[in-house]
């Protein structure tokens, strides 16, 4: 049974945590990724966090939370729902904790109609570029006719959001994977969609649907300007970063090759380990196989 977070575990936030901030405190204000620094792959890419691998925690205490993914070493965050907070109260969070926002998921209703505007308005206030449709409503990538349509909505709503000098994405799942017309659906989207539009790639879930993440990289270069670093593992479901079967090296070095990433996110599912502890042997585990952390 996993057992709940205290207060006081949040708050591992110690010296290095406060020098960690300070060195942050010159880009955090403007809500843009840091310009120097090793990231994975002996690259600047800066790694943030999917927020929905901690969500219950973030339910109770946000600012608390956010404090301890800073202490952790992880440069922004990824939001999953907002916890019912205002932009501004989001952003006064991200700058106290010195975290930047990398982007966040919503569902493709937030990018279309009315809703658009005010998606637009939040998000420039958050001070975030990045708005990842995380999953579609069932239908839309039924077939080719299907996909291409819904990379057509994708392709509009980046011609309205590029003057906030903002981009739209679309993050897989298994099933985008399955073949359609000897095609798969992810495959038929991006060769419809703007370049513009992010593809955001999931390990995991990539894996899942019996994808390999390096070749659809290279089938889709420079589309991958966020990445969700997921382990996925056959033996163990509940694998942290690093300790199952992603080929993390032979990945960061396509990534390395095009040099079209922004930001590497995290994201951990499962419940082998509590959210905060697996989400810094994540993080732990990254520096070890990037060389950061030798």
């Amino acid at each position: 049974m996993r057992r709940e977070f205290t207060r006081l575990e949040f708050l591992r936030v110690g010296a290095a945590g406060a020098a960690l901030w300070a060195a942050r405190a010159g880009w955090a204000e403007s809500g843009s990724r840091p310009s120097g620094g090793e990231g994975a792959g002996g690259r600047h890419v800066p790694v943030g966090l999917q927020l929905y691998s901690v969500r219950a925690e973030c339910a109770k205490d946000l600012p608390t939370v956010l404090a301890a993914v800073a202490a952790m070493g992880y440069q922004g965050v990824e939001f999953a729902g907002y916890h019912g907070r205002s932009a501004a109260e989001l952003r006064r969070m991200l700058d106290g904790s010195g975290l930047a926002c990398c982007g966040t998921h919503l569902a493709i209703d937030a990018l279309t109609g009315d809703e658009l505007e005010r998606t637009v308005e939040f998000n420039r206030d958050l001070g975030n570029r990045f708005l990842v449709v995380a999953s579609l409503p069932e239908g839309w990538m039924a077939d080719r006719e299907r996909c291409q349509a819904t990379a057509w909505t994708f392709n509009e709503v980046s011609e309205k959001v590029a003057a906030a000098g903002m981009r739209v994405g679309y993050h897989n799942h298994a099933g985008d994977l399955r073949l359609v017309d000897g095609e798969t659906a992810w495959d038929i989207f991006f060769s419809q969609a703007r370049p513009e539009v992010v593809m955001q790639l999931d390990t995991a879930n990539t894996l899942a649907g019996g994808g390999d993440p390096v070749q659809i990289l290279g089938k889709h270069p420079g589309r991958a300007a966020t990445m969700h670093l997921k382990e996925h593992s056959r033996s163990t479901p509940a694998a942290v970063l690093g300790e199952g079967d992603v080929d993390w090296r032979a990945l960061f070095d396509a990534v390395e090759a095009q040099g079209a990433t922004d930001w590497y996110i995290v994201e951990h599912e499962g419940d082998g380990l509590p959210p905060l502890v697996a989400v810094e042997r994540c993080l732990a585990n990254l520096r070890k196989i990037t060389g950061e952390g030798s």
